[in-house]
């Protein structure tokens, strides 16, 4: 598992893409960092209520989650999608390896690289602490949020890639997939008895009380669940291909 989690990971960092992905997310949310904070210095602090973890940090991670909803179905495309459609997944699956070795294994690898992606953005509020006090349990709360949601949406984009023929079928899927589940909370807000259910399995609901500072371990449950369950689906769906 580990070896092919390594594997993934130098995959990755050999493609033009996921180094695009990578520079592109780091300039988009690097700028918003710096909006976020000229507006705080202008507007923030006739609000006492609202320190600069909150409106900063609370900000730039909420912006980035959209991001990411955006960034991860490209990177997650390549996992079985990409060796289907070049002949090469017909090798994997004749290794040695069992498939919850394979499909764990090319998640660590996809999740390494956006949590390298996160790191590197969590360093932006981070840098505040020299020159004033941060609420650091607000900023724990908020990066474990994205780093949940991260895995949420590496899961998901691994599933849609082992069912589609083609790397950009399984990107368009993936990304609505996501925006399904994403979206869930608008129909958790209409008055019916579907509307509860519908905001506890959207992605969003649970990440907005993380961000908030709010930590609740139902939400870290839901997410570590959310992944077993699509993981899971990805192991069932090659199991069925290989016993074809």
């Amino acid at each position: 598992m580990w070896v092919i989690a390594c594997h993934e990971w130098r995959r990755l960092f050999s493609s033009p893409l996921a180094w695009a992905c990578l520079g592109i997310v780091q300039l988009i949310l690097g700028i918003v960092f710096w909006l976020l904070l000229a507006e705080f210095a202008t507007l923030g602090y006739t609000n006492t209520q609202v320190g600069v973890a909150e409106f900063v940090g609370g900000g730039l991670f909420g912006f980035s989650s959209i991001v990411f909803l955006i960034v991860v179905p490209l990177l997650a495309m390549r996992s079985f999608a990409e060796e289907r459609h070049s002949g090469s997944l017909e090798l994997l699956l004749a290794s040695p390896a069992s498939l919850s070795q394979i499909v764990v294994g090319k998640f660590l690898g996809l999740l390494g690289f956006l949590w390298l992606m996160l790191g590197l953005t969590a360093l932006m509020p981070l840098s505040l602490q020299i020159g004033t006090n941060l609420d650091l349990g607000l900023l724990a709360s908020a990066i474990l949020g994205v780093a949940l949601m991260l895995a949420a949406f590496a899961s998901a984009g691994i599933f849609v890639s082992v069912l589609c023929p083609q790397p950009v079928v399984a990107a368009l899927a993936g990304f609505g997939l996501l925006l399904v589940l994403w979206l869930l909370q608008v129909a958790g807000a209409a008055p019916g008895p579907v509307a509860a259910l519908a905001e506890y399995l959207s992605l969003l609901s649970h990440f907005d009380a993380l961000r908030r500072g709010v930590f609740d371990l139902a939400d870290v449950a839901y997410y570590l669940l959310f992944c077993a369950a699509f993981l899971g689906f990805a192991i069932q769906r090659l199991t069925w291909e290989r016993q074809a």
